[in-house]
C-alpha cells in the first residue's frame, strides 16, 4: 500500500530552523509532483511549497518565500522542506502531497501524509 509518512516536526524558538522529511513507501514517487501544505487550528489548510517530478521547478508561498526551501531525493524516494527564521505564524501541522500535476491552494486529490506538528515559540 502507497503511503507517505512526514517526520522532522517539533518546537522550536522564533528564528530557529527545522527540516521536514516526508518519505514514500509501497511505490515510486519519482515521477510524481510533490507539495507540502500546512494547517493552523481553526484555519483552512493552506498551500506552502511544490516541486515538479525532476525537482527542477519549486514553488512557495509569499509567506514562506526566502525562508523556506523544498527539495527531494528520489533515490531515496523522500522529499524535504528546510523552514529557516521560523516565526510563531508557522505554527501548524505540516502535511505532505504527492500527484501527477504540481498541487497548488487547494489541492485535495493524490496521496496525503498524517501530517508532523511545528510549534514555533515566540
Amino acid at each position: 500500500q502507497a503511503r507517505l509518512v512526514e517526520s522532522g516536526g517539533g518546537l522550536v524558538q522564533a528564528g530557529g530552523s527545522l527540516r521536514l522529511s516526508c518519505a514514500g513507501s509501497g511505490r515510486s514517487f519519482n515521477t510524481y509532483a510533490m507539495a507540502w501544505f500546512r494547517q493552523a487550528p481553526g484555519k483552512e489548510r493552506e498551500f506552502v511549497a511544490a516541486l515538479t517530478w525532476s525537482g527542477d521547478s519549486t514553488y512557495y508561498a509569499d509567506s514562506v518565500k526566502g525562508r523556506f526551501t523544498i527539495s527531494r531525493d528520489n533515490a531515496k524516494n523522500t522529499m524535504y522542506l528546510q523552514m529557516n527564521s521560523l516565526k510563531p505564524e508557522d505554527t501548524a501541522v505540516y502535511s505532505c502531497n504527492a500527484d501527477k500535476d504540481v498541487p497548488r491552494a487547494g489541492w485535495q486529490t493524490g496521496y496525503w501524509g498524517q501530517g508532523t506538528q511545528v510549534t514555533v515559540s515566540s
